[in-house]
């Protein structure tokens, strides 16, 4: 679809009271199968049963059947299952892919939750467990939408549910490949994302990019005493530190030259809510300069998020060989993340304190996104949004990376993309009580249904 096209008609007042009542009949029964989702610990890191991932494509290929859907099948290609079927809408109308994905995070310490992970239970108005949100209210948001509409969309659909997002995607390029014209579309949902808060709804535009790199210094060929050796001899820990603090700037602004970065929408997000969000601790200031939008989505950021060094007590007086550390880079949209490295490597290279040996090699990358927010998708997007909520939404950016929705806009380059979620600010995707607010939920579920209703007025 192209801007050229006519913007979304609007839609009757009577019809829009239609699909809120059809969703709110069928929202029991959405819930009901929420809840046997999530407790199927489809987990798609290999260090856990894959057998529950299997068994988490076979049940949403079920709800896709039950639905309606035909051609129904689970794929696999040399990755975790995925499920993708299909159902008929007006011949003349476009074509509309639903995405989602049924694989979840590990659930941590069972200590860290306050109910069991795998277990869903309500407590005041939300819905604890891990996938309960994140993906699999995803998945039952597009199956609440089909079934508002009796099994009879007014688009042609496509739904297609991932099975290993949460691993980083590794065997979707070959998916999509492998079976480009049968999920190709029109327009694209990809329902991964979250909401600007409780009460407003939001569509993400941009994504930040993201390389992981490991970073590794060798000082000596073997450890020797720090006694005898300390203060000629370099120890590997300290050179790392060093090396590492080269990283930022005194202002905590990322000092890696050559790296994007741009002005984000500046969204009524305050320093006080950033720091009750993220639990920053009193006294601690906040890093980066700009605007807040503009640190979390449109700069470049960078993490050390793991360190190989001696435990503290297991530590003797000598100075170490050699120290490792993980580096989490998150690349602005704009940004190629494959040259984002490069110039990360450089940097590390470059700047290696006291000539120690420096090796810098890639674990990952994922490219950033940035969308084309003009045209009659968009369009109907903010209707169906602004019907379902009672107010307009809000254009965001996510600071973290999806990086399969770029692999979606390199396959289709043609397609409206919609990134659209489920999730909150509290929703704590990934971490412990994980959760899902259920009142929330159905808004989804409502604009969902009024956004296909709302495409299936627009030319194919």
């Amino acid at each position: 679809m192209t801007s050229a096209q006519p913007p979304a008609t609007s839609l009757p007042s009577d019809r829009l009271a239609e699909l809120r009542e059809a969703v709110a009949r069928e929202m029991p029964g959405v819930r009901r199968d929420l809840e046997a989702l999530v407790r199927i610990p489809s987990v798609s890191e290999r260090a856990f049963d894959q057998a529950h991932v299997a068994a988490s494509a076979t049940a949403v290929a079920d709800l896709l059947r039950a639905a309606g859907l035909r051609d129904v099948d689970v794929i696999d290609e040399g990755g975790a299952p995925a499920v993708v079927g299909h159902l008929d809408g007006p011949e003349a109308a476009p074509t509309v892919l639903l995405y989602a994905h049924h694989d979840v995070q590990p659930p941590g310490q069972d200590a860290d939750w306050t109910s069991a992970p795998f277990e869903p239970t309500e407590r005041d108005g939300r819905l604890y467990g891990r996938g309960a949100a994140d993906d699999k209210a995803g998945v039952m948001a597009h199956l609440a939408a089909i079934r508002a509409h009796g099994g009879r969309p007014p688009v042609n659909l496509t739904v297609f549910v991932e099975g290993e997002e949460e691993s980083g995607s590794p065997s979707l390029g070959r998916i999509l490949e492998a079976h480009r014209d049968r999920l190709a579309a029109d327009v694209l949902v990809l329902a991964d994302s979250t909401n600007w808060k409780i009460g407003v709804p939001a569509l993400t535009t941009s994504l930040r990019g993201l390389v992981e790199a490991y970073v590794e210094v060798r000082t000596l060929d073997h450890a020797v005493h720090s006694g005898m050796y300390g203060g000629a001899a370099v120890d590997a820990v300290t050179a790392l530190i060093r090396l590492l603090s080269t990283l930022h700037d005194d202002a905590g602004d990322v000092a890696v030259q050559g790296l994007v970065s741009s002005e984000a929408a500046d969204l009524d997000l305050t320093e006080d809510q950033l720091r009750a969000d993220a639990g920053v601790l009193d006294g601690v200031s906040l890093i980066g300069t700009g605007s807040l939008t503009s640190r979390l989505w449109t700069k470049p950021a960078l993490t050390v998020v793991g360190f190989d060094a001696t435990p503290t007590d297991k530590a003797s007086n000598t100075l170490a060989a050699q120290a490792k550390a993980k580096i989490s880079m998150r690349v602005a949209p704009g940004q190629d993340a494959d040259e984002a490295y490069d110039l990360l490597a450089r940097h590390l290279r470059e700047h290696a304190p006291w000539n120690v040996q420096v090796d810098v090699r890639v674990r990952e990358t994922g490219q950033p996104f940035k969308a084309d927010v003009e045209g009659p998708a968009y369009d109907a997007a903010r209707a169906a949004f602004a019907d379902a909520w009672g107010v307009e939404p809000v254009d965001m950016g996510i600071g973290g990376s999806i990086p399969f929705i770029a692999d979606f806009a390199a396959i289709y380059p043609d397609a409206a993309i919609l990134v659209t979620g489920v999730e909150d600010p509290d929703t704590r995707a990934h971490g412990a009580n994980e959760s899902l607010h259920l009142g929330e939920f159905e808004r989804v579920c409502v604009a969902e249904a009024v956004l296909l209703e709302r495409l299936g007025s627009l030319p194919r």
